[in-house]
């Protein structure tokens, strides 16, 4: 099986993932302590070998390409948070609902951004680049878009002894894979093997969607009502996304390629860089890790979509008849 069919078809092996989790945790309720010691252990896992697809050395390539990177930061970190902040208005009074939805939609993706982007003939090279700035932003900035958005009292939310384990699971992976690209660029041993982690993320996260399912069944049962709501922001976020990138690729004279790429950077979003932080919240939070999972899942089946959508509606190819009316026209 070729690396690029695995992640066509990646979202009907979560959702496969999610049903046999849910069958399990129901039928042997008592594996959910066992799903729950495994579920960090291989997170950690699929953070790692995610890093370590994310280029750090590529920044300074991202850098000039300015006119792209200053649209995919606008649109990013200041457009789509705002549009996250009117969204929330409108959500029923459940702060784990609503930091759940805070979590996952203010931060971009890093991983099948790139996937997407080269599946809706988007320029995969830009968004190489693009993701380690990506990457790094959102750590930085996700504590003071929590702060300045949510209602909920972070100091107890995120109370040190409680958050500390998804700190870990986060910053440790994201330090091995620097030193495996550092290891990597010396050695072609080190390639070979990045190169081999590269076919990890996409069974490791169908493994841990189970586990999370299984670990957290009642939840899920108890919370499943929730899902319409999460379909409709989820969609309605994933339209105004798209709606923006097409104004800020023409504002900023993008071509197709970079402006689809743009298309697929806001559309996504990085679900399990917060699944870590959802699922290490206080009792009486553990909607917000569902929530999330959720948001991936409907994200997922948006792509399916916009893998048609962005090169055929959003940002098509000129037709040969206009490309020769615009030749005689000169």
């Amino acid at each position: 099986m070729r690396r690029q069919l695995l992640e066509r078809h990646q979202v009907w092996l979560y959702l496969s993932s999610v049903l046999c989790g849910l069958g399990l945790g129901k039928l042997a309720p008592q594996l959910g302590g066992t799903a729950d010691a495994l579920l960090w252990p291989v997170l950690g896992l699929l953070l790692y070998a995610t890093f370590t697809q994310v280029p750090m050395a590529s920044v300074p390539a991202a850098f000039t390409e300015r006119r792209f990177m200053a649209a995919a930061l606008l649109g990013n970190f200041v457009l789509l948070p705002a549009v996250v902040w009117a969204l929330v208005q409108f959500l029923p009074d459940d702060q784990a609902l609503q930091l759940g939805l805070l979590l996952v939609l203010l931060v971009p993706c890093t991983d099948w951004f790139i996937s997407f982007s080269q599946l809706g003939s988007g320029d995969a090279a830009r968004a190489t680049a693009l993701t380690p700035v990506l990457l790094v932003l959102q750590l930085l900035l996700l504590p003071f878009y929590l702060w300045l958005l949510s209602d909920a009292d972070l100091r107890v939310v995120f109370a040190p002894a409680d958050i500390w384990p998804a700190v870990v699971v986060v910053l440790l992976p994201l330090g091995l894979a620097l030193l495996t690209e550092a290891w990597a660029g010396r050695r072609p041993t080190g390639a070979a093997v990045v190169g081999h982690l590269g076919w990890w993320p996409v069974p490791l996260l169908a493994v841990v969607v189970l586990l999370v399912a299984v670990a957290n069944v009642g939840a899920v049962l108890e919370d499943v009502h929730l899902l319409p709501t999460v379909l409709g922001v989820v969609m309605l976020f994933l339209a105004v996304s798209l709606l923006l990138s097409r104004a800020l690729a023409r504002m900023a004279g993008l071509g197709l390629a970079q402006g689809r790429t743009l298309a697929f950077s806001m559309a996504t979003r990085n679900s399990f860089i917060v699944l870590p932080f959802a699922l290490a919240l206080p009792a009486g939070w553990e909607t917000a890790a569902i929530v999330v999972v959720m948001q991936s899942l409907v994200e997922l089946l948006g792509m399916i979509f916009c893998v048609w959508f962005i090169p055929r509606v959003l940002f098509p190819a000129a037709r040969p008849q206009d490309r020769r009316g615009v030749l005689g026209a000169g």
